[in-house]
């Protein structure tokens, strides 16, 4: 985890998670269900893994990312700053992949 994220409350427990830094599509492909193909890889792999949950950001100001982790069960939290890139936060959002108390399966 990077050290602009320690401030965050997340959800989950860390120590067992995934972080998806960047999620991009050509604006030629966008449309095509190429972005819902890539987090169902990245949540699907990482539940096989025995993952706790999977950690992301996006920017305040793209809502239509907003909405699209949003419908895939992503709760938002807090904002992070990267204040060489915007001075608009970024929102930080996190999808658990097992129920609080469930065991994850062994490697």
């Amino acid at each position: 985890m990077d050290a602009e994220y320690r401030a965050v409350e997340w959800i989950g427990v860390t120590g067992n998670n995934r972080y998806v830094h960047r999620l991009a599509i050509h604006p030629e492909f966008q449309g095509r269900g190429f972005a819902r193909r890539l987090m169902d890889f990245a949540e699907d792999i990482s539940r096989s893994q025995g993952v706790d949950s999977i950690r992301l950001d996006t920017f305040s100001q793209n809502l239509r990312n907003q909405r699209f982790y949003e419908r895939r069960g992503y709760v938002r939290l807090g904002p992070v700053y990267f204040p060489q890139q915007s001075t608009d936060p970024f929102y930080c959002y996190e999808l658990l992949l097992s129920s609080p108390g469930e065991s994850s399966p062994e490697p």
